[in-house]
């Protein structure tokens, strides 16, 4: 009886929005890499053949998602957290080294990045965690497991080292505020992230100053808390010391590439023939599309190459190239709609485990979207996150593919929740 009534319970607004994006990647990626001289669609010596053949086997995979049972998805949560975390570890054995980072494992001539897949391993677990009746957020401890499941694989993909892949983990925190986690934890990774930046703009001592004065008001205004000064004082040490570690952190710790990212982002004495030449290229590119862009397959920036690595972190510059602003507006509309669509059915939900669940593929996916377009604007640090459905990689394409299937099983099977 499920799986009689699994075609109509299917939510396939959501099944269109996915192939609808996964059409476009492929047009995009097509555009992106086609060789002047005239090949097959299916050349799998081409980049979009590629895709075209990761494409093709996410069919069988969508159906194998659809057909077994939603239950064993929340049974076996660990299961597939564990082996996730499993293959992380096994990249510093096994693993392939590629520009400085051991996060792939080499298989024929295909690469495997786990990364990818321990997201949906992270999202199962943590719903599997957090469904459970007696687990209360404003509880220390219930928070401390809570963040163990998230900055385990954070940590691990760290040692390879991975910054964008490690920072869409840490988009979680949302999904933990919205289970009841206090806001103050999303304020105070707010103001460090916006602190570290302005204080390398402007002299710590002046900004350690401007919060003293913030501090001290609060403290004469608020009289409940002022009774303690000894909390004001513990805390504006505290800041003032992360304020005051930012430049040896920036200069000291480090990676010279992570400092050009921040360089390119701030502005700071930027070469645009060498640490800023992609996003240079890439703000060209875009630009140069105008309102309904160059025609489909006449993009000159992506036909001469100029814009590095177009078919991945900077796919979406082919659609600003090519398709213009009303085709780039057309692309996040998509993009949009497959976001509250899925919050909108995670609402839904009749398990907490599901809900859960359906909030990380949404979190994770926003964050992919947000960050890839965001470094191509300068509102982020170039670090490498493939736009879902869009850039070139049959791991990404096959992690998000399971991720969505997942979500769309489990709110299939609703009808059969009590």
């Amino acid at each position: 009886m499920k799986n009689q009534s699994i075609g109509i319970s299917i939510d396939w607004f959501t099944v269109f929005l996915y192939f609808a994006l996964v059409i476009m990647g492929w047009m995009t990626i097509y555009s992106a890499s086609l060789p002047l001289e005239e090949t097959s669609l299916f050349d799998t010596t081409q980049i979009y053949g590629r895709q075209m053949l990761f494409i093709f086997f996410s069919i069988p995979l969508i159906f194998v998602l659809l057909f077994i049972d939603a239950k064993i998805f929340e049974r076996f949560s660990f299961v597939f957290y564990g082996l996730g975390i499993a293959l992380l570890l096994g990249l510093f054995v096994f693993g392939s080294t590629i520009k400085g980072q051991t996060n792939w494992y080499k298989i024929g001539g295909f690469g495997f990045q786990p990364s990818e897949f321990v997201k949906t391993g992270t999202a199962l677990l943590l719903a599997k965690y957090l469904s459970f009746s007696q687990i209360n957020l404003k509880n220390t401890q219930h928070q401390l497991i809570g963040f163990a499941i998230i900055f385990l694989p954070v940590f691990l993909i760290m040692l390879q080292p991975d910054a964008g892949s490690a920072m869409i983990f840490l988009s979680l925190i949302f999904v933990l505020n919205r289970e009841g986690l206090p806001s103050w934890y999303l304020a105070s990774g707010f103001a460090a992230i916006v602190l570290f930046f302005v204080a390398l703009k402007i002299e710590p001592k002046y900004i350690a100053l401007v919060i003293l004065g913030i501090m001290t008001i609060h403290f004469f205004k608020n009289r409940r808390i002022s009774r303690n000064p000894i909390l004001y004082i513990v805390l504006f040490l505290i800041i003032s010391g992360y304020i005051f570690s930012t430049n040896y952190v920036y200069n000291n710790i480090l990676e010279p590439h992570q400092k050009d990212r921040i360089d390119v982002l701030l502005g700071d004495n930027v070469d645009v023939k060498d640490e800023g030449y992609n996003l240079n290229q890439a703000m060209i590119a875009i630009g140069s599309g105008g309102l309904t862009g160059k025609g489909y397959l006449e993009g000159t920036q992506t036909k001469g190459g100029f814009v590095p690595e177009q078919h991945t972190d900077y796919i979406y510059t082919t659609v600003g190239e090519e398709w213009g602003f009303v085709g780039s507006v057309i692309v996040i509309v998509f993009f949009v709609a497959l976001f509250l669509r899925i919050l909108v059915l995670a609402e839904k939900q009749k398990t907490k485990f599901s809900r859960v669940y359906g909030y990380c593929v949404a979190t994770y996916l926003f964050t992919h979207f947000f960050v890839n377009i965001a470094m191509l604007i300068r509102l982020f640090p170039t670090i490498g996150v493939p736009l879902p459905f869009f850039s070139y990689g049959g791991s990404s394409l096959w992690a998000f593919t399971i991720m969505l299937f997942i979500f769309i099983k489990l709110d299939a099977n609703k009808v059969n929740e009590w």
